[in-house]
């Protein structure tokens, strides 16, 4: 074990005999342990077996498997109006073929993802009628609005990390805002050799990525919640990591009504990007082009009293692709968020993004009974612009002679809590039926179709 990792657990342990007693229920790791319930001590493990075939991608061998392992640990003492918390995350994947697509996004071992101190701010007492806030200092991980363009991953391996400020505060009303200064971390080792010796050397983060911005939750606006939002990025490169020296402005606005049984629900979601941009890492790429990209998300649902409660919703999804005009670029960057909730999983699958696409579709998701959960969906898929990659495919023709429409995609999740709130069962997979410019375009595969499956358990202390 490495000394961060002795580090995190011993200081886990030694925060035990110090921890006065609470009114919380501690969980299944806490209790065993016989932590007060002023500190906290949860775990996960998750054991995942996944695997594609019919590779949409160029490059790639045309199929591909792999075991993965995430285990995290996180804790956190409550020391009255401040609270102290850490998290470590070790995530590793075995077995993947030797042309295998895993990058950081599935390997990250031995990471301490979080390491935070939070301040509670103004008047925290039940009924109090005056606002309420929380300043989060150091390493963090955040969820933002919908999650679109901030997130803590949860189907993906690793997840976005960020070191910095963070300070939320929400009124008597409701309205919450929320602004934050980061850098984001940096995974590492992101060599394919170190990935899959699952090596482990530390994350970093640095004044070269800096990502800041500010949000606002609206409540009762529009039958609903509205949202506001404005991000920064802003990065250039470091010593031996190049960057596409990104310089984005990306500014939206939300409106959702969450479902219910017995309602119709909706989610509508927009952003516009502007700055500049190099169009890759190379390091003889050095021109800034300007940034004019968008996304748009739509939803429209309704639930069904009584049974399962099935929910029906209408999908469609689009954001801007590169045309590949001089000086200028057009291809919407997502930023820091997570899309398996939008697009499907991601892993060894992954083909879709909010990046050159236009996709209507049909979700319906049901719930059996008190553990268990389904979901089943469909989507049609064009390109935005014909000239630039579809999506995360990599498949692409620069002189835009393959047509636009790409094909379609069927998805399925069934996930049931063999143990309640302690082990979970999940099993799914995702069938991209390739059409049109995924057959045609000049590095499309000659592989068939997409068929990607897998399962895995999931064990919370």
């Amino acid at each position: 074990m490495t000394r961060r990792a002795t580090f995190a657990l011993s200081a886990a342990c030694a925060l035990l005999p110090f921890a006065s007693p609470a009114l919380a229920k501690p969980g299944p790791l806490a209790e065993a342990l016989g932590a007060p319930d002023d500190l906290s001590i949860s775990a996960t493990v998750r054991a995942r077996v996944e695997g594609i075939d019919g590779q949409f991608r160029p490059s790639p061998a045309a199929a591909d498997a792999m075991f993965s392992l995430r285990t995290t640990l996180a804790v956190e003492y409550d020391a009255g109006p401040v609270r102290f918390g850490g998290e470590l995350w070790d995530a590793r994947a075995y077995g993947e073929g030797p042309a295998s697509t895993i990058t950081t996004s599935e390997v990250n071992t031995v990471e301490l993802v979080q390491a935070y101190a939070k301040i509670e701010l103004g008047d925290w007492r039940k009924g109090a009628k005056g606002g309420h806030g929380l300043l989060t200092l150091g390493r963090q991980t955040m969820d933002i609005g919908s999650r679109r363009l901030v997130a803590r991953n949860r189907y993906r391996q690793t997840t976005n990390g960020f070191t910095g400020a963070d300070l939320e505060w929400t009124t008597h009303g409701g309205t919450r805002l929320q602004a934050f200064w980061t850098m984001p971390q940096i995974r590492r080792p992101d060599d394919l050799a170190s990935l899959r010796d699952n090596a482990v050397k530390f994350d970093l983060e640095t004044t070269r990525v800096q990502f800041f911005g500010a949000h606002a939750t609206l409540p009762h606006v529009l039958g609903g919640v509205l949202e506001t939002y404005g991000y920064r990025l802003a990065e250039q490169d470091g010593d031996n990591r190049p960057t596409r020296n990104r310089r984005l402005w990306t500014l939206g606005a939300r409106a959702f009504a969450r479902p219910g049984a017995g309602k119709w629900d909706h989610d509508a979601e927009g952003a516009y990007q502007f700055g500049t941009a190099r169009r890759s890492a190379g390091a003889a790429d050095v021109t800034d082009l300007d940034v004019s990209a968008w996304f748009l998300h739509a939803e429209a649902g309704y639930t069904i009293k009584g049974g399962w409660k099935p929910r029906v919703a209408a999908l469609f999804d689009a954001a801007s692709g590169d045309s590949g005009r001089a000086g200028h670029y057009g291809r919407f960057d997502t930023l820091y968020g997570a899309r398996r909730f939008d697009f499907g999983p991601t892993a060894l699958y992954g083909a879709l993004q909010r990046a050159n696409i236009i996709s209507p579709g049909l979700r319906l998701e049901a719930v059996p009974d008190k553990r268990t959960d389904v979901m089943v969906s469909y989507r049609a898929m064009w390109l935005e612009n014909p000239r630039d990659a579809f999506a995360t495919t990599g498949v692409r023709d620069a002189k835009g002679a393959s047509g636009r429409f790409a094909g379609h995609q069927a998805e399925a999740r069934l996930r049931r809590w063999l143990v309640p709130d302690i082990l979970q069962a999940e099993t799914g997979g995702a069938v991209l039926f390739k059409q049109g410019f995924l057959r045609d375009a000049p590095n499309a595969p000659a592989s068939g179709n997409s068929v990607y499956g897998y399962f895995d358990l999931t064990l919370t202390l």
